[in-house]
C-alpha cells in the first residue's frame, strides 16, 4: 500500500522539492504551508509520516510534533534551519524520530524517510509474534510487546527513538557498542560528526530520565568508542 506523507513548510520551493523527490520514490505526498492547514487535513485522514518545518506562521513545528506524538506513534521528521544542539535535542525530546537541518540534500531526506518506514514495519512484524522478549538491567525492564520501559513498577516515558536506543543497548548488556553501529542500526544511516552528536544528545537525555527515576541501570561511556548498558551502581564513565 502506498505510504502517505504530510509535509508542512512555509517555503513553497522547499515543499515542492521534497514533494517531487518523495513522489519519485513512490510515496503519496500532500503539502501544507502552515499548521492550521495541516491539522484540518489530519482530522480527515492521518498520514503514515509527518515532515515538519520548525519556523512557520502560527503554530510551529515543535508544537505540532508534541501534539501529534500524544495522539499516535506515526513517524515524525523535523526539518529546520535551526541547527544548534539545543534545537536538535528539543526536537527529539518532543517526540520526533529524526531531525534534519537545512540546507539538505534531497537524497538524504529520502534515505531517512525510508529508514523510518523500515523501522516502523519491523516493529509491526515484531508485534505480530506470539511471544515477546522482555529485558532487564538492574531495576529497569523493557517490554517489547507493549513497547514500554519500566523502572521498578513505574513506567518511564520515552520517545520511539529512545525506546529503540535502550532496546538495542539492553539486548547487548555489558557489551560496548560503537557510535557508528548505533547510527547504522538504530537510526539506520551512517552519519558524520553532526549526526554522532544526536547520539550524544539522546544519551544525555536518557541518563537524566534514568537518574531522575532512581534506575540502577546506567548508560556507560566507553571513551573514544561508544556506550554500553550496565547495572553497576558506581560508574566512572558518565
Amino acid at each position: 500500500m502506498q505510504k502517505l506523507i504530510y509535509i508542512a513548510d512555509d517555503e513553497q520551493n522547499i515543499r515542492q522539492i521534497m514533494k517531487t523527490f518523495l513522489e519519485s520514490e513512490g510515496y503519496a505526498v500532500k503539502t501544507f504551508s502552515n499548521g492550521m492547514e495541516l491539522r484540518q487535513a489530519v482530522r480527515k485522514k492521518v498520514p503514515d509520516m509527518f515532515i515538519l518545518d520548525v519556523m512557520m506562521p502560527g503554530e510551529d513545528g515543535f508544537s505540532l510534533c508534541t501534539s501529534f506524538r500524544k495522539e499516535s506513534g506515526v513517524p515524525i521528521i523535523i526539518v529546520s534551519a535551526k541547527d544548534s544542539p539545543l534545537d536538535r535535542v528539543t526536537g527529539i525530546t518532543l517526540g520526533s524520530d529524526d531531525y534534519i537541518t537545512k540546507p539538505f540534500m534531497p537524497l538524504e531526506l529520502i534515505a531517512r524517510v525510508k529508514a523510518l518506514f523500515r523501522r516502523a514495519e519491523l516493529s509491526a512484524v515484531e508485534n505480530t509474534k506470539v511471544t515477546y522478549e522482555q529485558y532487564h538491567c538492574g531495576n529497569m525492564e523493557i517490554c517489547q510487546k507493549e513497547r514500554k520501559v519500566f523502572v521498578g513498577n513505574k513506567e518511564l516515558p520515552v520517545t520511539p527513538m529512545e525506546f529503540e536506543f535502550l532496546s538495542y543497548l539492553i539486548e547487548r548488556e555489558d557489551t560496548a557498542v560503537s557510535k557508528e553501529e548505533l547510527l547504522k542500526c538504530v537510526w539506520e544511516y551512517r552519519g558524520a560528526k553532526e549526526e554522532q552528536r544526536m547520539t550524544d544528545d539522546l544519551v544525555k537525555r536518557l541518563r537524566k530520565k534514568l537518574k531522575g527515576n532512581d534506575s540502577t541501570a546506567r548508560i556507560e561511556t566507553v571513551w573514544g568508542y561508544g556506550y554500553r548498558m550496565t547495572a553497576k551502581n558506581d560508574l566512572m564513565g558518565e
